[in-house]
């Protein structure tokens, strides 16, 4: 006999059912109680005669079921019930103690009711399952068949975040003695896979309909439960009343329903998911992997008082670096959650561009002396009559170079072409004077410009009405023309 009933620990968890259910066959049970009413009449004839008569009490665990007049009634009782749970859960091993225990009587009276007790036992007994529980952190989560079931549940939650060729690799790893081979450039490798929780199994006897598949047990680990809720959106709902009517906040609402937004325009029949997941167990991969890298150059700016405010002038090319990058990267449950840099290595240096800015500060109010407007030359043209006209201003021709500079500190009034003078600019010294570069092939300064005495403003040329290259240069002394000779040496 033997079979004893659970009175132990039971599941917190709600588990959710995943067998369909089997109608209990109680065909052989229905032909013991029959046959035992038959059986407990006659013995209850033999009491008559005054002779002691042995009956039977009957307990299923600590309950009272009633009393029998056979013993191996029970017994029967008991294998009949195991016969059909084998029948209904076919892959399960079955515990041989349903805790029935059986207690005999001396009576005079013997007369028993076989049929109620037997059936009062039937409902009674509890045939359990040799199951292995899987228990999360010290609590009991999944029961499955057996050792070799509760080895493949957890592989499985490994396989939903890497391959399983990527798992055997990894498993090869492990048990090798050999070191890793370095890394490729963008080549990713699995360093680890863990299970967060602290995972532990034990030899248990279940209810068999606690008792899950490989399959199940890992759906449920992974989101707390086996069926996920859908909601058909209604007339007048909408997101928020939706996500509150579930307990769920919003964002919850958007992650079950990718795509889906407080934003987004429901539609009436709309299927939205309503479960929000909650894992018992979360899978989380180890990686690392190693990239190149390209380093920006960054602009430095270099202040210089030998260079004019507003000019500059670049010192050093940018060039872009390489590095050779190592991060480890971790992942739960298929999202990244981490990543930080194991090994850095310099291919290529980077080199930053470097620009030089002026910050000398020209006054714009002349000194009152003037500097030679020319790299050398000769005096070609003076000013006063010439071919029948009056010359406003002296020639200068055959430089040594052909930069113009101004005389003296001042302001950039004019800055163009100017008919016969052809490109021209005007200099305010700002002190009564002003002076006039005239027949220039190109201009290097701008109206409102402060320029310093020697500072290069233009090219000499041969513009507007010209025989040839040189510089025409003029002054005027508070609005009178003066002789640029007597002022500039």
């Amino acid at each position: 006999m033997g079979l004893k009933r659970n009175m132990g620990w039971k599941s917190p968890v709600d588990f959710t059912t995943y067998r369909s259910s089997n109608m209990v066959k109680k065909a052989a049970v229905t032909a013991l109680l029959a046959s035992s009413f038959t059986f407990n009449i006659g013995f209850a004839k033999d009491s008559e005669d005054g002779v002691l008569q042995e009956i039977y009490h009957v307990y299923a665990g600590n309950e009272y079921v009633g009393a029998i007049s056979d013993e191996e009634a029970v017994d029967e009782i008991i294998d009949a019930k195991q016969e059909e749970m084998s029948n209904q859960f076919t892959e399960l091993t079955f515990t041989d103690d349903a805790n029935v225990k059986i207690v005999p009587e001396q009576v005079f009276d013997a007369t028993t009711n076989d049929a109620q007790t037997l059936t009062n036992l039937s409902d009674s007994i509890e045939v359990n399952a040799s199951a292995f529980g899987l228990a999360v952190n010290d609590e009991m989560a999944v029961y499955v068949k057996d050792r070799e079931a509760y080895d493949n549940v957890i592989k499985q939650l490994k396989l939903s975040a890497v391959s399983e060729k990527e798992l055997n690799e990894l498993e090869a790893r492990k048990q090798s003695q050999e070191s890793l081979p370095p890394l490729k450039e963008n080549e990713t490798r699995i360093i680890d896979v863990l299970l967060s929780e602290k995972i532990s199994g034990v030899t248990q006897s279940v209810k068999p309909e606690e008792v899950m598949s490989v399959e199940d047990a890992v759906t449920f680990l992974k989101k707390g439960t086996l069926e996920e809720k859908t909601y058909n959106v209604q007339a007048g709902d909408v997101f928020g009343s939706i996500a509150s009517k579930f307990n769920l906040s919003g964002d919850q609402l958007s992650d079950l329903n990718p795509g889906i937004t407080a934003d987004s325009v429901l539609q009436i029949g709309q299927a939205l998911k309503v479960t929000a997941l909650k894992p018992l167990v979360n899978v989380q991969v180890i990686k690392e992997k190693k990239v190149h890298e390209k380093v920006a150059a960054q602009k430095q700016v270099e202040e210089s008082n030998a260079m004019l405010k507003g000019e500059t002038k670049v010192k050093q090319e940018g060039v872009d670096g390489v590095n050779e990058m190592t991060y480890t990267i971790r992942e739960i449950n298929g999202q990244r959650v981490g990543k930080s840099l194991k090994e850095e290595k310099v291919l290529k240096e980077v080199k930053n561009e470097i620009i030089v800015k002026g910050t000398k500060v020209i006054p714009n109010l002349g000194t009152g002396t003037y500097v030679w407007p020319t790299q050398g030359g000769y005096v070609s043209s003076g000013m006063g009559a010439r071919w029948g006209r009056t010359h406003r201003g002296t020639d200068i021709a055959r430089p040594s170079g052909n930069s113009i500079f101004a005389i003296d500190n001042g302001t950039v009034t004019f800055a163009g072409w100017d008919g016969t003078y052809g490109n021209k600019i005007v200099v305010n010294h700002n002190n009564g004077m002003t002076s006039t570069y005239a027949h220039l092939s190109k201009i290097n300064v701008s109206i409102g410009q402060t320029v310093g005495q020697g500072q290069t403003i233009g090219v000499m040329g041969s513009t507007g009405r010209s025989t040839g290259k040189h510089l025409h240069i003029e002054m005027t002394r508070n609005g009178a023309l003066v002789n640029a000779l007597s002022y500039i040496r």
